[in-house]
């Protein structure tokens, strides 16, 4: 990859460069993500492949204001966080089912940085997850604005992430390459099994709460309140897609059960 146009990317969460890599600026870093750069899963259902390389990542994410799920969106921040001088290693994870499962090796990407004597956990690709670094090695709850987490030692040295008492995934310690999530992102990404192909959702948190949009679905949760709007029509979610994520959609993503797999088309482009 080209040198990381740092300025660019900071540009896109409207932060300035931090003058150290230390916990407080991750802390900004990791909120402004968050809430600059949605959670969504629109290549899936534009036929758009998903491409695991920083220079891919970065012309959707920073170049065309796009969003993407966990392997593109902590697989480019963890660069991010390398650039800005912080040991940040991407690691894989296994997502919990409804019955306290965990699913495959390598379902979900997760970053870890170390600071001085202290690793934190540091996720802006789980669609709701902590707004603040969680230190690994706290034995006690730590609060945040999306809930109580606590994290538990699991077998062969993985970690347990849990969420107000509900396991979310268990995380590996050993690090990876962004090239080690491909088969994944592609069984993610093509599969008819996959969550990610039987939903359609663009996601962000919001200084009062959250919104999302699913198909033509706007939900927005404000102070603990949630409500749900049924756009009328194309015009309607092209227009929220713009004013509550900041895209501007050529075409709009087609909904589960509406197109085949692996179908491709123009890509999607913003401005």
């Amino acid at each position: 990859m080209e040198p990381m146009d740092v300025d660019a990317y900071l540009a896109r969460l409207d932060l300035p460069v931090p003058a150290a890599a230390d916990l407080t600026a991750l802390r900004v870093l990791q909120e402004r993500h968050l809430m600059h750069v949605p959670f969504e899963n629109l290549s899936v259902h534009l036929g758009e492949p998903i491409e695991l390389t920083e220079q891919a990542l970065f012309d959707k994410l920073v170049r065309h204001r796009r969003g993407g799920f966990c392997y593109e969106l902590n697989g480019l921040f963890a660069a991010l966080l390398r650039e800005l001088g912080f040991a940040a290693t991407l690691h894989a994870a296994r997502v919990f089912d409804d019955s306290g499962v965990p699913g495959p090796p390598l379902d979900h990407a997760a970053i870890l940085v170390q600071l001085d004597d202290e690793q934190y956990l540091v996720d802006v690709g789980f669609g709701r997850f902590s707004r603040q670094p969680l230190a690994l090695s706290a034995v006690e709850p730590q609060c945040d604005a999306e809930g109580e987490y606590l994290l538990l030692d699991a077998p062969y040295g993985d970690v347990d992430v849990l969420r107000d008492g509900k396991p979310e995934y268990r995380l590996e310690r050993r690090p990876r390459q962004l090239s080690d999530f491909a088969p994944m992102a592609w069984w993610q990404s093509t599969s008819p099994q996959s969550h990610f192909t039987q939903t359609l959702t663009c996601s962000r948190p919001t200084a009062q709460g959250r919104v999302t949009l699913s198909g033509d679905r706007l939900i927005e949760t404000v102070d603990g309140v949630r409500h749900e709007v049924l756009l009328p029509n194309d015009e309607a979610v092209r227009v929220a897609y713009h004013v509550y994520f900041g895209l501007r959609l050529r075409r709009l993503p087609m909904r589960p059960g509406e197109h085949p797999l692996g179908t491709s088309g123009d890509a999607l482009t913003t401005s």
